[in-house]
């Protein structure tokens, strides 16, 4: 299907979760679990999903893999949320590549970051976001994430671009603290050009306290409940029970720092679906070929952690 959004009405606000892409025991797509767990996120109250992001390690799959995953997100969506889709790749033209596939699908948005591999100046990343936004019929958004590009999106590029329209939001996942307050005391003097959100989720928060637009928590695969509620309290200005929801999301999210000796992708997205399979979100565990899965020490304290806080189905 395809949306009937324009970019004019395209809205990404409140909790939108960067979808987790399940898998079978063979490294295959697990398409129902994909399905059920999209089901899971929009019950829940999310306003919007961002698939083919790090937690649904996009980085791991092939093209063709990618518009499967995207058409099983937008299919079983049928038009309940927004949907923004990462086309991550090297360089400009491999995004265009991809993107095109996507929009093509029915996603609504594309996000991407700076090119990778490619040793580029401002001027040239800057180039890059023009080119793909000239290149694509749905809104470009910038995806802020130096851990993994290894270069971190200039405040003033953002704002140039947004300015010219050529970029229509900013996700922010740099845990750059000081950059994103800098970032939104920006976007509003210039008339909030930009929708932005945060990916540092356990400090949702500060974040919203400080007039982030919403979140894109990985750990809401695992209890989308709680980030909903917080986001509603933050709304009413309730900032006492967001505050409160805030500390007991951060007491569940020690299940990402169960494992240990393992790689940030095994460790994070490792640690989700361990808790997915749990809670009989998802029917089986599996990481993306080449990311080791996790120990079953790891995954006993994992439920324990669960159970703790009444998560584990009766």
């Amino acid at each position: 299907m395809t949306s009937l959004a324009t970019p004019s009405t395209i809205r990404f606000a409140g909790i939108i979760p960067p979808v987790a892409t399940p898998l079978h025991p063979d490294g295959t797509i697990d398409h129902a679990s994909l399905a059920r767990l999209v089901d899971y996120l929009i019950g829940a109250g999310c306003a919007g999903l961002f698939a083919l992001g790090s937690t649904g390690e996009t980085a791991y799959f092939t093209n063709a893999q990618r518009v499967e995953i995207a058409r099983t997100i937008v299919n079983t969506t049928a038009g309940r949320v927004p949907i923004i889709a990462g086309a991550i790749e090297l360089t400009a033209v491999r995004v265009i590549e991809v993107a095109r596939q996507l929009i093509k699908v029915g996603v609504d948005a594309i996000v991407t970051t700076a090119p990778l591999y490619t040793l580029n100046s401002t001027a040239e990343v800057a180039a890059h976001f023009r080119t793909i936004a000239a290149a694509i019929d749905a809104p470009l958004w910038a995806y802020d994430v130096p851990v993994r590009v290894h270069s971190k999106l200039n405040l003033d590029l953002l704002m140039e671009l947004a300015t010219e329209g050529v970029l229509h939001g900013v996700k922010d996942s740099s845990g750059d603290d000081v950059g994103f307050r800098r970032l939104l005391a920006a976007n509003e003097a210039a008339g909030h050009p930009l929708q932005v959100l945060t990916g540092h989720e356990m400090v949702v928060d500060a974040m919203l306290l400080a007039g982030a637009d919403g979140v894109v928590p990985g750990f809401a695969n695992v209890e989308a409940e709680g980030y909903v509620r917080l986001w509603e309290a933050a709304a009413l200005g309730d900032w006492d029970t967001t505050r409160a929801e805030q500390v007991r999301i951060n007491r569940l999210f020690e299940v990402v720092f169960q494992p240990s000796g393992l790689s940030g992708d095994a460790t994070g997205v490792g640690a989700f679906k361990a808790a997915m399979l749990a809670r009989g979100l998802i029917d089986h565990a599996t990481v993306a070929t080449g990311v080791e899965a996790l120990d079953d020490a790891a995954v006993t304290k994992i439920r324990a952690i669960l159970a703790d806080h009444d998560l584990l189905p009766v």
